[in-house]
C-alpha cells in the first residue's frame, strides 16, 4: 500500500471551472488504480487531494481522466495534475493545457519529453502514435487562395477546435476593442461634417483618441527628410531597405542628371548608397473603394548614409519605365516642396502595403500558422519540440482565422479602405510568396545579404542580431538535452515528418527557395527551430507594433492615393496632395483599424515568460532561467542606450515581444 498526494490545478480563464464531477485513474508501470476522489474542479485554484492505493503501482506512466455530464456538458479547462508517489519515488507531473469536454476518457502521459522509440510494444509509442492519428483528423489543410501557404481548414473561427481558441477574456476584449474602434471613426467622421478638407493641418481634426508618443512626434516631424529615411531602418518596415552594390537599371537618368548621376556614383564606391525598390506593386490594379478609383505605384528610392548615422533620400522614382514613359520623372530635395512631399508620401503609401501584406501578413502570420499547424499534426505532446514550440503558437491560428474573415476577404478592411484591395492584395501576396525564402526569415542570413550589418544607426538589425543569438541559445540548450547527435536528428521520424509538412505541405514545395526538407545535423535543426521561435515572436512585435506609432498619423503612411501618381512637380500644389491622400473616412478607417492591430494586448505574454509547463525536470528548467537572464540583461542594455536617442526603439525590447502571434 501507498499513499499519494495528487494536485489538480484548473487553468484562471473565464469559464475555466466545471460543475460536473471528474473521475481519475493512476497508471504506472505494475498497475493501475482508479481513485476515489470528489472533484468538481474551481476556477483558478490547485485542489490537492492524498489517496491511499492498495496495489504498488511502480513508476508512473499515464494519468486518465474522465468528466462527468449528469444533464449539461460544463467543459472544463486543466492545466496540469501532478502527483507525489510513496517513497523515494519523484513527483511525476502531466501538463494538459486543454479543454476537457464531453465523457471520453483522456489519458495523459508524465511530462518527461521523449523522443520516438523503435520498439511497436512501448506504452509510450502506441499514445504518440493514437494522438497523432486523432490530430490529423482535427488539424486538417485547407487552401486560401492558390500560391499562397496552407492554413486550418475553417470556415469561421466557429470551426476551430477548442484548444486553439481564443480564451473568454481574449475574445471579449477583440470583440469590444472592434466596436470601440468603430465607434470612434463614427465620432470623428461627425466631428468632421461641417469641416473643411483641404489642408494638410486638417488631419489635426482626428488625429485624437487612441495614440502613443511616439505617434505624436510623427505628427510634428513627418515631412523631415531624416524622419523619411530612419523609416526604412527602424520604423514599421525595416525590411526593404538594401545596401546598393550598383545602380539599378530602372532609375534612367535624362540628359541634364548628371550632377545627381555622378552624386549617386560616389556614394556607391563609398558603400554609403541604400536602395528601397516597390518593384512588387508593379501592374498591381488598384482597388474601386465607394466608386471611386484609387491608384498604386512601385517606386524607386535612392538614399545616402551620412557619417553621422542619418539616412537621407536623394532621388525619388515614383513609377518604373515603361513603353509609355521610358524616362519616368525623378523627384528630388531641391524639387518645389509640395512635389517633393507628394513624391515622399508615394512612397511612405506603398510601404504600407508592402508593410501590411509581405512582411506582416505574410512573412510571420502566415509562416507561423503553417508552423502551428504542422506542429500538431506531426509532433506529440511528448516530443521535445512539441513542448518548445507549443508557448509560441498561442492563439495564433484563431488570429489568422478571423482575418481572412475580416481582414482580407471579400468586403473586408483591406477592400474597403486600401488602395491594394480588391483582389490586388492577393495577388501581391502571391508574388511576396515567390520571395519568401528560407534565409528571409533569419535576420543573421537576410541583414547580411541586404549589406545592413554593422550600421550603427539601424536599430531593428541590431536588435534583431541580437534577440536572435538569445533564442538560439535557448534552443540549443532544450536540443542537446535530448538530440546528443547528428545521427539521433537523422534518425528521429517525427521530427523529420514535421520538416516535410512544413517546407512541402504548408508552404507549397518550398525547397526551391532554401527551405530544408529534412534535417542532417543538430546545427540544422536549431538553426530551423530559432528561425520558427523568432518569426513567432520578434519578427511579428518589430512589424506590428509600429503601425500604433507611425500610421496612426495618417499622412505619414496614407493607405491608399486617390489620384495618379504626378509625371511633373510644377503642377503639384496643395490641392493635389489633399486629393490624392486619404479622405476623411478613410483616414478614420485607417487611424482605427491600426491602433487595434497594434495595441499592446491585455492578455500579452512576453517572450519566454509563458506560464504553461510543458517539460518536466530540473535541467529544461534550468536552460528556461537562463534564457530570462539572458533577456533581462539585454533589456537592461537596451533601456540605456535608448536614453541616448531622441527615438527610442523599443519594438524588440524583451518586455514588449510578445510570446506568440495573438493579434
Amino acid at each position: 500500500m501507498g499513499r499519494y498526494r495528487i494536485c489538480v490545478a484548473t487553468g484562471a480563464w473565464l469559464f475555466s471551472g466545471s460543475h460536473n464531477s471528474v473521475q481519475l485513474w493512476l497508471v504506472g508501470e505494475r498497475g493501475e488504480a482508479e481513485l476515489e476522489l470528489n472533484l468538481r474542479p474551481v476556477r483558478g485554484q490547485v485542489e490537492e487531494f492524498e489517496q491511499d492505493v492498495p496495489q504498488d503501482l511502480g513508476p508512473l506512466q499515464f494519468l486518465k481522466l474522465r468528466k462527468h455530464r449528469p444533464l449539461v456538458d460544463n467543459a472544463w479547462f486543466c492545466d496540469r495534475i501532478t502527483v507525489q508517489g510513496p517513497g523515494d519515488l519523484e513527483e511525476a507531473a502531466f501538463p494538459c493545457y486543454r479543454w476537457v469536454q464531453g465523457e471520453g476518457v483522456l489519458t495523459l502521459p508524465e511530462g518527461t519529453a521523449r523522443l520516438a522509440g523503435n520498439n511497436a510494444s512501448d506504452v509510450f509509442q502506441k499514445h504518440r502514435e493514437k494522438e497523432l492519428k486523432e490530430r490529423q483528423q482535427i488539424y486538417r489543410w485547407a487552401t486560401w487562395k492558390e500560391g499562397l501557404p496552407l492554413t486550418i481548414a475553417a470556415g469561421s473561427e466557429d470551426d476551430l477546435p477548442p484548444n486553439v481558441r481564443f480564451h473568454e477574456k481574449k475574445r471579449l476584449d477583440f470583440e469590444w476593442t472592434l466596436k470601440a474602434g468603430a465607434l470612434e471613426m463614427a465620432l470623428k467622421r461627425v466631428y468632421t461634417l461641417l469641416s473643411s478638407w483641404n489642408q494638410l493641418e486638417d488631419f489635426d481634426q482626428i488625429f485624437w483618441g487612441q495614440k502613443s508618443s511616439l505617434a505624436e512626434k510623427v505628427h510634428q516631424r513627418w515631412q523631415d527628410d531624416e524622419l523619411f529615411g530612419y523609416q526604412f531602418l527602424n520604423g514599421a518596415n525595416p525590411m526593404l531597405l538594401r545596401r546598393s552594390t550598383s545602380l539599378p537599371s530602372r532609375l534612367v537618368l535624362p540628359s541634364g542628371m548628371e550632377e545627381l548621376r555622378a552624386q549617386l556614383e560616389k556614394e556607391l564606391q563609398k558603400g554609403s548608397l541604400f536602395e528601397a525598390d516597390f518593384i512588387l506593386l508593379d501592374g498591381i490594379p488598384a482597388n474601386v473603394i465607394r466608386e471611386e478609383q484609387q491608384y498604386l505605384a512601385a517606386p524607386l528610392v535612392m538614399l545616402k548614409m551620412e557619417p553621422n548615422g542619418k539616412l537621407l533620400p536623394m532621388v525619388i522614382q515614383i513609377q518604373p519605365p515603361n513603353p509609355s514613359f521610358p524616362t519616368p520623372s525623378l523627384f528630388l530635395p531641391s524639387d518645389p516642396p509640395l512635389a517633393w512631399l507628394l513624391a515622399k508620401s508615394w512612397v511612405r503609401s506603398s510601404d504600407f502595403q508592402l508593410h501590411e501584406l509581405q512582411y506582416h501578413l505574410l512573412n510571420t502570420h502566415l509562416v507561423a500558422e503553417v508552423i502551428a499547424v504542422a506542429t500538431m499534426r506531426c509532433l506529440p505532446g511528448l516530443h521535445p519540440v512539441f513542448k518548445l514550440l507549443i508557448p509560441h503558437t498561442r492563439y495564433t491560428i484563431e488570429i489568422n482565422t478571423r482575418g481572412r474573415g475580416q481582414l482580407i476577404s471579400d468586403e473586408g478592411v483591406f477592400d474597403k479602405g486600401m488602395s491594394i484591395g480588391g483582389g490586388g492584395h492577393v495577388q501581391l501576396m502571391r508574388r511576396a510568396m515567390a520571395q519568401l525564402t528560407y534565409r528571409s526569415l533569419c535576420p543573421p542570413d537576410d541583414l547580411a545579404d541586404r549589406g545592413l550589418l554593422g550600421i550603427p544607426s539601424a536599430l531593428y538589425a541590431h536588435d534583431a542580431l541580437r534577440l536572435w543569438k538569445i533564442i538560439s541559445r535557448y534552443v540549443e540548450g532544450i536540443v542537446h538535452l535530448f538530440y546528443d547527435g547528428d545521427d539521433v536528428v537523422r534518425g528521429d521520424p517525427e521530427l523529420q515528418a514535421w520538416c516535410r509538412e512544413i517546407t512541402e505541405v504548408g508552404l507549397c514545395q518550398a525547397q526551391d527557395r532554401g527551405f530544408p526538407v529534412s534535417f542532417q545535423s543538430l546545427n540544422q535543426l536549431c538553426h530551423f527551430l530559432t528561425m520558427c521561435v523568432f518569426t513567432c515572436s520578434a519578427q511579428h512585435a518589430a512589424i506590428n507594433q509600429g503601425q500604433l506609432d507611425w500610421c496612426a498619423w495618417v499622412p505619414n503612411a496614407p493607405c491608399t492615393m486617390r489620384m495618379p501618381p504626378p509625371t511633373t512637380k510644377e503642377d503639384v500644389t496643395m490641392d493635389t496632395v489633399m486629393g490624392s491622400l486619404p479622405d476623411v473616412q478613410q483616414a478614420c478607417f485607417q487611424m482605427a483599424i491600426t491602433w487595434h492591430l497594434g495595441r499592446r494586448q491585455p492578455d500579452m505574454v512576453p517572450l519566454g515568460h509563458h506560464k504553461e509547463q510543458y517539460f518536466s525536470g530540473s535541467k529544461t528548467k534550468a536552460v528556461l532561467n537562463q534564457f530570462h537572464t539572458d533577456l533581462e540583461n539585454w533589456e537592461r542594455e537596451m533601456t540605456a542606450r535608448n536614453e541616448q536617442f531622441d527615438l527610442a526603439y523599443e519594438y524588440l525590447k524583451p518586455s514588449n515581444i510578445e510570446n506568440s502571434i495573438t493579434i
